[in-house]
């Protein structure tokens, strides 16, 4: 069992313990119980630690038109039924070892699968805009609408943002101000991926999206998640 989870947190450094468990049973053919699972790992020191750190990147005091929260609980609120229904979008802050960077995701809110992503050394709205039609090229129904949620973020406000959403018929949504509660699955996939996969500093922006580019891989191919019942956003995704 110890060497299985040794070598699963090679592809997931920081994955659960209740994963763990899933992945020993489907893909490893190994049954263990979850409270044997923990005991096992505590003993070993095997656990994972918690980590939390907090960088502001929403700058919501601007200039530009904002849009009403369809996903808050109203009259107008979405029922998200399918995957390219709702898209979330947000930017979290990446520590380089000499300087910094920013990370830009554009996730599905139906099968938690990141359809975009982009990581600059900045945060202008040229980098939101590379992940945003980076998604909208692998969009796979162009007929079906589609909402674009995110916070108020001067990025996401601006007049180029707001063209490519008019240019391909999207609908945007956007919170009532900076509340991260009202975007709480686009912050869930950050933390995911900067807890479990992004365990320590790049030194250069190209080893940055070198990083970003393989824990979105495994996030989305390799890592089940709860919501969806263990499975991976992928099967999620392809299977509407």
């Amino acid at each position: 069992v110890l060497q299985t989870v040794q070598y699963e947190r090679l592809f997931q450094p920081r994955i659960g313990t209740r994963k763990l468990q899933y992945l020993l049973n489907k893909s490893h053919q190994i049954v263990i119980g979850r409270d044997r699972l923990f005991s096992s790992l505590r003993a070993h020191r095997l656990l994972v630690a918690p980590k939390r750190a907090y960088h502001k990147t929403t700058h919501s005091h601007h200039r530009f038109r904002c849009h009403p929260n369809l996903l808050k609980p109203s009259e107008q609120q979405v029922d998200i039924t399918r995957s390219e229904q709702v898209w979330v979008a947000d930017i979290t802050y990446l520590p380089l070892q000499n300087n910094e960077a920013y990370l830009s995701l554009v996730t599905d809110a139906w099968s938690r699968k990141i359809v975009g992503y982009h990581v600059d050394d900045n945060l202008k709205t040229d980098g939101v805009l590379t992940a945003y039609k980076q998604a909208l090229r692998q969009r796979q129904d162009k007929d079906k609408p589609l909402i674009h949620h995110s916070d108020r973020g001067i990025q996401y406000c601006s007049n180029a943002y707001q063209a490519v959403h008019t240019h391909h018929g999207v609908t945007c949504s956007m919170t009532d101000g900076y509340d991260c509660y009202q975007n709480a699955l686009a912050e869930r996939v950050n933390g995911i991926l900067k807890q479990e996969f992004l365990t320590h500093k790049p030194a250069t922006l190209q080893e940055a999206r070198q990083m970003v580019a393989e824990a979105v891989a495994i996030y989305n191919q390799r890592r089940p998640h709860l919501a969806l019942k263990y499975k991976t956003p992928d099967e999620v995704h392809q299977a509407f």
